[in-house]
């Protein structure tokens, strides 16, 4: 493979789970230092890739203070951020007839919040050197409302409105942001629907191949966002 990514140091969230050490796997393939932040240490984390490009460091992405520190020891370790995934999310109980408001208070920290502190986290920097890539990991449902999910829908709506609001206040500086909407991926979380069962689903590493093929391009192509279902 080509080391396209070679010098860039990139930030993954939610990096324990499926998805999270999919892209942090194709990263690092790619020649990128990886920063994974989660509050749980990914298991056999060495299999991953040279252990020297990889620094785990436990993070609650729903507390702004530890996200500032985990950003300030991704740069000691490795100098500076060039891609920043917001990957951590939470799909939950999301009837709002259930009226389950924890389960609400948690996917609006988690899946708002989270990518807003790491968003504001990263910036600035980016701002200042005129170069950095963003990466919002949304949802399909992010863009049609399923009755069954209405409240996770609407923080997936936020995420989506997030990073089309981004990419317009970024014109011309350099920072891009790429919004990504995957349909149902094979993961531990997936495996718990009951509505999924008998359909064809997204590999993790479907998802972290195309966040690679976002950050890879030209620096004058900006790659807004990409729907990835399957067929």
């Amino acid at each position: 493979m080509t080391k396209q990514l070679m010098g860039k140091t990139a930030i993954v969230t939610g990096a324990s789970g499926g998805m999270g050490m999919a892209i942090t796997k194709e990263l690092a393939n790619a020649g990128a230092n990886v920063a994974l932040a989660d509050k749980e240490k990914p298991k056999n984390i060495e299999e991953i890739g040279n252990m020297e490009k990889l620094l785990y460091i436990q993070t609650d992405v729903t507390n702004k203070h530890d996200v500032g520190s985990m950003v300030e020891r991704a740069k000691q370790a490795f100098g500076h951020i060039d891609i920043y995934v917001n990957n951590a999310g939470k799909m939950g109980s999301s009837r709002v007839l259930q009226g389950d408001v924890s389960n609400w208070d948690q996917m609006i920290d988690l899946n708002i919040k989270g990518v807003l502190y790491g968003i504001n986290s990263v910036l600035s920097d980016m701002l200042e050197k005129k170069s950095g890539h963003i990466v919002n990991i949304d949802s399909d449902a992010g863009h049609e409302v399923y009755e069954r999910l209405t409240v996770y829908s609407a923080t997936k709506f936020a995420v989506r409105a997030l990073s089309t609001g981004l990419e317009k206040e970024l014109a011309n500086t350099g920072v891009r942001t790429t919004n990504i909407s995957p349909g149902m991926v094979e993961t531990p979380l997936s495996a718990k629907s009951p509505f999924e069962n008998g359909r064809k689903k997204l590999n993790p590493a479907d998802i972290a191949k195309t966040i690679v093929y976002a950050v890879t391009q030209p620096d004058y192509v900006n790659v807004n966002e990409i729907t990835v279902r399957p067929v």
